[in-house]
This record gives structure tokens, C-alpha cells and sequence, in this order.
């Protein structure tokens, strides 16, 4: 009879291993208890009282709340400055991890500290600087002013601000990728006879997406939920240049609660599906990296 015939003949709890194989993760089970009770308390319980306190409005005050007009112009501005401005993050966000990276220049070392300020500045201190810059007498704003630009107190102050807040997300998210993304391989294609669009196009981009759609998302969710900064170069006016956050706390003050939740779950839900939306494009470019 066979080595291999008696093992098989052998009853299958002594064919088992001695020892259980270990989790990668030591305490696996406990920390993804911690985990899950800390985002409880700090997302989950929230987020539910706050639409708890929507459900209070009777389906046609819930819609009148959510949907008036003035409710419709903060959407419009509130997320539609958010996007812009996580464009324009996104363009030049790119730009200044490209030459930070891959450049050494004098004050390089301040510029890496002041693409960080908007992270450690307090948001009402950056709104009240942007607004003494593009106010219409302000260091910048009295050079636009002849223009014919009013930079402050209208959408273009509000996209200011939000470019402002949103340019470290997508710096900081690009630039590990780009560092790993060695010279070699721009050398490489254009030793194939790539020019510098087609590097560009084919090597780098295609390298950078996922880490860029994920610097576009996390500067556009701060934008959505930004409001130090915004109110003081905003102009706060009605159905013009006010921010769906302000207008919650306007609601608040007037004692109506359950409108400002309303107002508050549209902008969660809304919120969630275009994240919902950039991650999964996020990870469908992830298949082709």
C-alpha cells in the first residue's frame, strides 16, 4: 500500500492542521468592533437624528421645505461652485505637485508649507483675507474692479474661497503617486518616439487617475460642506450668492429645525450620490493601471 493510499485512508480531523492558520490582522474581530462602534456614534447616529428630525414634516411640508426656490438657488450654488472649484483644483493641483516633485527651485520649502495652509488656518481668518483681497477696494479687487469683474460678494467670491480650501486635497493625494511615478518612464516613451503630448496622455495621466479622482473628491466634499470661509466673501444674498449651509443656519436661528434638517438630508443625499458616482469610476480606472 502507498504513502499516498494511507493518507488517504487517514480520518479527515487528523489530516487538519495542528494550528488554525492566524489572521494578517492581529485582533481582527475586535478592532472591526471598535471600528464599527466609533463611526456608529460618530456617522451613523448623527446622520439618522438628522433625518429623524426630517421625517417630523408631512411629505408636502418636507417638499415646500426642501424644494422652494431659495432652497433650489443655495443647491445650484452650493454645489455647482464646489465643482468648479474642484476642477480648478484638479488642473492646477496637478501642476503644482509636477513641479514640486520633480523640480528643485529657491523657496520651494515655503511654497510645500503654504500649500498646507488652508489645512491649519482657521476658515473664518481665510474668508476674511480673501474678502479684504477681491473686495472692490482690495489689493486685488481694485485691479479687477476697472475690468468690469467683481471678484467678492457674488458666485465668483464663493468659487474663490471653495479653490482656496480644496487645492491641498488634491496636491497632497497626487503628489505620493507622482513621486513613485519615476523619470525613467518619460525617458522610456519618448525613446519610442512619444512626444510630449503623448507622454503626457498615454504614461502620466493614465498613472495619476485614481489618485487624482480622489483628490477631485475629497476637495469637492469640502467644498459642499464649506462655511467659515465662504460667508464673509459671499455677499449672502438670497437666491443670489447664499450657500445651502448657510441657509441651515439661518433656519436654525428661526427655530425651525425640522426644515434645516430637510435641507441637510437633500445635501447628504445628493453629496453621497456623486461620491457614489466619482468612486466608482475611481475604481473602474483602477482596472487599467
Amino acid at each position: 500500500m502507498t504513502a499516498d493510499s494511507l493518507a488517504a485512508q487517514r480520518p479527515v480531523a487528523a489530516r487538519r492542521p495542528l494550528f488554525r492558520r492566524r489572521s494578517a490582522i492581529p485582533g481582527f474581530g475586535l478592532t472591526l468592533g471598535v471600528t464599527l462602534s466609533v463611526l456608529s456614534l460618530i456617522v451613523l447616529i448623527p446622520l439618522s437624528a438628522v433625518a429623524l428630525k426630517a421625517a417630523e414634516l408631512s411629505p408636502s411640508e418636507f417638499l415646500a421645505a426642501a424644494f422652494s426656490q431659495r432652497a433650489l438657488a443655495a443647491y445650484r450654488l452650493t454645489f455647482g461652485a464646489a465643482l468648479v472649484a474642484a476642477v480648478v483644483n484638479g488642473v492646477f493641483g496637478v501642476l503644482t505637485a509636477w513641479a514640486m516633485v520633480r523640480y528643485e527651485f529657491p523657496g520651494k520649502t515655503i511654497l510645500n508649507a503654504l500649500v498646507d495652509l488652508p489645512f491649519a488656518l482657521p476658515t473664518a481668518v481665510a474668508g476674511i483675507a480673501l474678502a479684504t483681497l477681491y473686495a472692490p477696494n482690495g489689493w486685488v479687487g481694485q485691479f479687477l474692479t476697472p475690468l468690469g469683474i467683481k471678484a467678492a460678494y457674488n458666485p465668483i467670491g464663493v468659487t474663490i474661497a471653495l479653490v482656496f480650501i480644496g487645492l491641498p486635497f488634491v496636491v497632497r493625494t497626487i503628489e505620493p503617486v507622482m513621486r513613485d511615478l519615476s523619470a525613467d518612464v518619460e525617458e522610456a516613451a519618448a525613446s519610442l518616439g512619444a512626444g510630449r503630448l503623448a507622454t503626457i496622455w498615454r504614461v502620466i495621466l493614465p498613472a495619476l487617475g485614481p489618485a487624482w479622482l480622489t483628490g477631485f473628491a475629497m476637495a469637492f466634499a469640502r467644498g459642499v460642506g464649506e462655511y467659515g470661509s465662504v460667508i464673509f466673501i459671499a455677499g449672502n444674498m438670497p437666491y443670489k450668492s447664499e450657500i445651502a449651509p448657510l441657509l441651515i443656519i439661518i433656519q436654525l436661528e428661526q427655530f425651525q429645525y425640522a426644515q434645516a434638517a430637510t435641507i441637510a438630508v437633500v445635501m447628504l443625499v445628493v453629496s453621497f450620490l456623486m461620491l457614489l458616482v466619482i468612486n466608482a469610476i475611481q475604481a473602474y480606472s483602477r482596472r487599467f493601471v
